[in-house]
């Protein structure tokens, strides 16, 4: 249930920071794995639950980039999504076969793990509190923490759980704070960009999912006006492909440096092709094992990749549902949407359109004149730049330190938050784009729910220190 007042809360037993798809996620493992009345207090400023950055969208063209089958919220139930979708689809639509395959809206997962949870919470010997505030202090202490709510005040919880989720970069040129209103739009409002006129020239920063997003609402709209696309690589998201993984066995890829994991996977990959398989079985083949490949590479290496490699990782990596791909083909194809690679500079004003200046890889300055911006450059992984004050908190009190490369907050390998000191704080977990400099592979729902499970399980376990 929700709070309705501000006044001060009872001690609980675990605070789970955050309502997104990873606070929930966490929220159902606690009331799963509690064998007691456990007081469980979930903080989150917005009114509805489950919806993060990720499925906060209400339309209906943007759609999971992962087959429904492949969703689940609990790895013992690898299923429950598609059973869900199933249940929930009108008589008469695909059959559970073919719902097994589809790239599902968005929309529904949110309902998916909404409804999970209130199931939950109905069958659950412990209670979960939801409370909208924001966390703006954490102080560790050796039973648990004292967190500080804007209106709450001090909360005692024996365990933690920071599930903050994502933050969306901030647009990276000069001039764009001086912009007129509503002619700078994040990719994430989503009913923004469904408002913008169909006429009108608009230029996407970033090519990633959030570009895609953009433009399937642009699209669904009836778009008629140039779409550019400008990012430092113009690389689009590629497509999944139906079809196994790859067979080879990639235990040999943690003993290679850099260089020698791209090339076994590039022949990989011709393999997969020459055995009448796609490329992307390859991908497939080293899905489950995102994490150890990171965490295996030397400090050099994981650098290199994040300068050099990272871009190409992530479109062979986050794919798109084939139909999404071949509209965006389409477009490309018929000139409505244009790609442009270059390094963003200044978006300023100019008349009644917007100035875009690039620098390109050779040298050059680019511009071109249009009516609209969207951000589309993703989310940040930087701790300091997040603007959050909790983390702000945090770092600055030493309670936490930025993690590898200065990606997220720095994690024990079972997601404990480590200090500034490097001591293992051993009742606040973290989870999900915290740990990404940790992990790497830390933001997907396979990812989220293991990390919940996990956290939970040990901040609930009768041994717990």
């Amino acid at each position: 249930m929700a709070s309705e007042t501000n006044l001060p809360l009872p001690p609980c037993d675990l605070a789970i920071i955050g309502g997104g798809a990873g606070g929930v996620l966490a929220a159902m493992q606690a009331l799963r794995q509690a064998t007691t009345p456990l007081r469980i207090v979930m903080i989150e400023p917005r009114d509805v639950l489950a919806q993060g950055v990720a499925y906060a969208t209400t339309h209906g063209e943007h759609v999971l980039n992962v087959p429904a089958a492949r969703m689940s919220a609990f790895d013992d139930r690898p299923e429950d999504f598609l059973d869900h979708v199933v249940a929930t689809t009108p008589a008469g639509g695909p059959g559970r076969h073919d719902l097994a395959h589809a790239f599902i809206e968005r929309r529904r997962y949110g309902d998916y793990l909404r409804t999970r949870l209130h199931e939950m919470i109905a069958a659950s010997p412990a209670s979960l509190q939801i409370v909208r505030d924001i966390v703006s202090e954490l102080d560790a202490r050796a039973d648990g923490a004292t967190l500080h709510l804007a209106a709450h005040g001090a909360l005692l919880a024996r365990g933690v759980v920071m599930a903050v989720g994502n933050t969306p970069k901030p647009l990276p040129a000069r001039g764009a704070p001086q912009l007129p209103e509503g002619r700078s739009l994040a990719a994430w409002d989503f009913d923004a960009v469904k408002a913008l006129p169909t006429d009108a020239e608009v230029c996407i920063i970033g090519s990633g999912l959030s570009m895609v997003d953009t433009v399937l609402s642009l699209a669904d709209n009836g778009h008629a006006g140039p779409v550019h696309v400008l990012s430092r690589h113009a690389l689009l998201p590629l497509p999944h492909c139906h079809g196994g993984a790859a067979t080879f066995d990639p235990a040999p890829l943690q003993a290679l440096d850099l260089r020698g994991r791209l090339r076994f996977l590039r022949q990989a990959a011709r393999q997969a092709v020459a055995d009448g398989l796609p490329w992307q079985a390859v991908m497939e083949r080293i899905r489950p094992h995102g994490q150890a490949l990171w965490q295996s590479m030397s400090t050099d290496d994981q650098r290199r990749f994040l300068r050099h490699v990272v871009r190409q990782w992530d479109v062979h990596r986050h794919r798109i549902a084939p139909e999404v791909h071949a509209m965006l083909q389409a477009l490309l194809d018929r000139g409505q949407l244009r790609l442009h690679r270059g390094r963003l500079d200044t978006v300023m004003n100019e008349g009644r359109r917007l100035r875009v200046t690039t620098h390109t890889r050779d040298g050059r300055t680019d511009e071109f004149d249009v009516d609209y911006v969207v951000n589309a450059t993703g989310v940040e992984m930087r701790a300091q730049t997040m603007r959050n004050p909790l983390l702000h908190d945090l770092l600055g009190k030493g309670h936490a330190q930025p993690g590898p490369h200065g990606i997220g907050l720095k994690a024990a390998r079972d997601g404990r938050m480590v200090d500034a000191d490097g001591h293992v704080q051993p009742r606040i977990f973290i989870l999900g784009s915290l740990r990404i400099g940790c992990v790497w592979e830390s933001i997907a729902i396979p990812e989220l729910r293991g990390q919940a499970e996990t956290a939970v399980r040990e901040l609930l376990s009768p041994t717990a220190s």
